[in-house]
């Protein structure tokens, strides 16, 4: 059996494997049932693919998404893989011709929808199979309690007890609490497997939560320097997406959207169109984005709060997934709990799960919408405060998101906590937080009056504090459970039993809050490997093998990021590559790509070089 260091040099062009790939891969080719939970970008695929190509016999990648499978299954017929896919983007003729050159062996992977395993047709063809592993992509959909269940995975268990042999079973999720991890190992019904966390990091990406007045401006402003990046704006609805791309589309930006409500030929349309970069931004709800292995997205902005923390990861995530630098901004309102908690009540649609399992989801929805709310509040670090959501430890301070880069002061909130928690009791428990806020800054509403909350001894105690203020010594104790608020229809805020602490201690009670004033923002770009490098300084040559690389895209039909990552451009730009041996030591060109690409890279390189020392 080949080395698995050599195969990855060969066919996918690194030189070493990323965290946890290496166990994980071993783990397989032992032939033990494996569960890896890895963030977006972390190499996943690579963790099935090699294992796949040292295997003898075939290896089935179930997948969930029509896009998945074509970019993948691209990706690997371009470094000289054997692979093919099966959906229902197939007419009924290409399908019986994919089927009848799987029963000639003609290929190593085969990528398949879930809803496809228990047709007769392809049992019939699977059971003539010499199946060496079974790999089940997105695993976490197989778990009603993770947040992309469908009914159709729970049919891979039902696929394997068909065949005549069990295969080894990989298992691969992005986001997946232990809960999670421990349904999809009974869900997929995995026998003793071997199950790696690797860590939920992605030290490139730089999490920021912005609380905007005017959302659209602030959108805008945003985008003013990012003419060149492409990126994605998630939306929570159809109407947001038509309005922001609207927008957008006005101001002159080259713009794709994505919901459920277009056309399947609309949303084919403008997914290629954001894909192969006719289009630098989409606008989409969640509805786009899982298995889009678009390596060059520079940022992930959600113009909404989305309703739990494993989807805001997963999305935010599909930026920097070639390890460069990227940002991930969250823009929150109000509104957005509104939104979502509409949604989750409104969410009637899963006609598989009875009454009161669906209670049972509704409550364990509102419940994660409440932790992705204080994601939006807290003044600690960002991106501890996902890593420990998942259950990864990680430092107070990552230097890397907004909360760490602001310039934050620590002030003594105890007296207006005791104003806050008095008007709590003395309302006696029954309004939320719009309704206290408005009580103790002394607002004079037909509301108040009719409920005779001006007569109340806290009304306008604090109406020399901003309403953000307020609202932000709410939040925080909230998150430190001095009080809560309801899971209901119409939220209200209670008081738990350290609340007394604020009233009856005298110690100080100390909360970040941020400064008028900001400390400007370093930000260092890094290369894969964490190198600092200057994109101005390779701009120009850069420039140039984009467009080389765009250009043999287009011939091929097939994205740019097929051909290589911006990360391999990069890294071509600060090694300068003069010999077929050279080009070789790039990340991410292995012996495929240079015998495909090599040539006419070099020759880029060298008019460049060329070119710079003559002056032109």
């Amino acid at each position: 059996m080949r080395d698995k260091s050599a195969v990855l040099k060969q066919y996918f062009g690194y030189d070493h494997f990323r965290q946890g790939q290496g166990p994980l891969i071993d783990s397989i080719l032992a032939g033990q049932d494996t569960l890896g939970i890895m963030p977006t970008g972390a190499g996943k695929s690579i963790c099935f693919q090699i294992p796949a190509l040292m295997f003898q016999g075939v290896t089935l990648v179930i997948s969930p998404l029509i896009s998945l499978m074509k970019d993948q299954v691209n990706t690997l017929v371009q470094i000289g893989v054997r692979a093919a896919y099966l959906n229902s983007s197939l007419t009924i003729n290409q399908y019986s011709g994919v089927l009848q050159k799987i029963r000639e062996n003609a290929y190593q992977i085969i990528y398949v929808a879930p809803e496809r395993l228990l047709t007769e047709s392809f049992i019939e063809v699977a059971r003539e199979l010499d199946i060496s592993m079974i790999t089940i992509d997105e695993a976490h959909c197989v778990s009603q309690w993770g947040q992309d269940f469908r009914p159709s995975y729970v049919q891979v268990a039902q696929f394997i007890e068909h065949l005549d042999k069990r295969p080894v079973v990989s298992a691969f999720t992005a986001t997946a609490t232990a809960f999670v991890r421990d349904d999809i190992v009974d869900k997929l019904q995995l026998q003793a497997p071997y199950v790696a966390t690797t860590g939920f990091d992605r030290t490139n990406l730089h999490f920021i939560v912005k609380k905007p007045k005017h959302k659209l401006l602030e959108l805008k402003e945003i985008l003013s320097d990012k003419e060149e990046q492409c990126g994605i704006i998630y939306c929570s609805t159809r109407k947001a997406v038509e309005q922001v791309y609207d927008e957008l589309v006005a101001a002159g930006y080259e713009v794709a959207k994505y919901h459920a409500g277009l056309s399947d030929g609309e949303r084919l349309r403008y997914q290629e169109d954001f894909i192969y970069d006719r289009a630098r931004i989409m606008v989409a709800t969640n509805a786009f984005g899982m298995g889009i292995d678009k390596s060059d997205v520079s940022y992930v902005i959600h113009f909404n709060m989305p309703k739990n923390l494993e989807n805001y990861y997963q999305e935010a995530g599909r930026a920097g997934r070639d390890g460069t630098p990227a940002e991930c901004i969250l823009l929150y309102g109000g509104q957005d709990v509104v939104t979502n908690q509409f949604l989750i009540d409104r969410a009637n649609d899963n006609e598989e799960l009875d009454s009161a399992t669906l209670a049972s989801v509704k409550a364990k929805d509102r419940e994660l919408l409440k932790q992705m709310t204080f994601y939006c509040h807290t003044n600690d670090c960002l991106r501890e405060y996902i890593l420990r959501y998942f259950g990864d430890q990680a430092s107070h301070y990552c230097g890397n998101c907004s909360n760490c880069n602001e310039n934050f002061e620590t002030v003594d909130i105890r007296v207006d906590a005791q104003k806050i928690i008095s008007c709590i009791k003395r309302l006696h428990e029954r309004f939320g937080i719009k309704m206290i806020v408005d009580t103790l800054r002394g607002k004079n509403t037909a509301r108040i009056r009719q409920l005779e909350l001006d007569q109340q001894s806290t009304y306008g105690i604090m109406a020399d504090v901003s309403e953000n203020r307020v609202r932000a010594i709410i939040n925080y104790l909230i998150l430190q459970e001095y009080i809560e608020t309801t899971n209901s229809d119409y939220p209200v805020v209670r008081l738990l039993a350290k609340a007394s602490e604020i009233i009856f201690d005298e110690e100080p009670l100390m909360m970040k809050v941020v400064k008028v004033e900001k400390k400007p923002v370093v930000k260092k770009q890094l290369s894969k490997k964490g190198e600092e490098i200057n994109k101005e300084e390779h701009h120009l040559l850069f420039t140039r093998l984009k467009k080389l690389r765009s250009q043999l895209a287009q011939e091929q039909h097939v994205p740019a990021f097929v051909v290589f990552s911006d990360a391999t451009l990069y890294d071509m730009c600060a090694k300068r590559p003069s010999t077929q041996m050279e080009f070789l030591e790039v990340s991410g060109v292995g012996h495929m790509k240079l015998e495909k690409y090599g040539e006419l890279f070099l020759q880029e390189i060298e008019v460049y070089c060329r070119d710079e020392k003559s002056g032109f």
